[in-house]
């Protein structure tokens, strides 16, 4: 659950993962971590509630997931679901989302924020030139993007330390060192 339309206000719930695929004939699922901390949010009698898809709501229709048991696969894990029997269970919730509430959720080192902490910050240069506002981050690699978009146009600015200089959490702000070229 995003917290689109009041930036400041915290989501009730966060996503921690993401059920790919059913492994093996037992009720096993593939999860695809969607967090810094999975040890705590992978761990036997740890209870997700599940999202439909990409909307990231809680479903109604879907009962809580308990953990029963999980290991460590790949770059992910197998996790065993109370009452996921068989494959056939597991083939049910692939495409899932799961859901922590947010009180659930291990606190931010300083250095550290939540994404939906960034939408809607204001972005300046460090000399003080406004740059526009962040609408989305996306999660890539080697570095995750802020897409921007201010009186000039809309830039997709790489958050690399050399780059993003300063997040202030509290006054919505990140202030970054563009190199040549990089804003419209």
């Amino acid at each position: 659950m995003t917290s689109e339309g009041d930036p400041g206000r915290q989501p009730s719930h966060l996503v921690v993962g993401h059920l790919n695929k059913p492994h093996g004939t037992k009720g096993e699922v593939f999860v695809w971590p969607l967090t810094d901390h999975p040890g705590s949010h992978f761990a036997p009698g740890v209870v997700h509630l599940p999202a439909i898809d990409e909307a990231r709501e809680p479903a109604d229709s879907l009962p809580p997931l308990e953990i029963e048991s999980v290991r460590p696969y790949r770059k992910g894990f197998l996790a065993k679901f109370a009452g996921v029997d068989d494959r056939d269970g597991a083939e049910r919730l692939r495409g899932l989302y799961l859901l922590r509430p947010f009180d659930a959720i291990d606190p931010l080192a300083d250095d550290e924020i939540f994404y939906h902490q960034l939408l809607g910050a204001d972005v300046t240069t460090v000399d003080g030139v406004a740059v526009g506002e962040v609408t989305e981050v996306y999660s890539l690699k080697p570095a995750d993007l802020l897409q921007v978009a201010g009186p000039n146009g809309e830039a997709l600015i790489p958050m690399a330390p050399e780059i993003v200089v300063e997040i202030d959490r509290e006054r919505r702000r990140v202030v970054v060192d563009p190199p040549e070229g990089l804003l419209p």
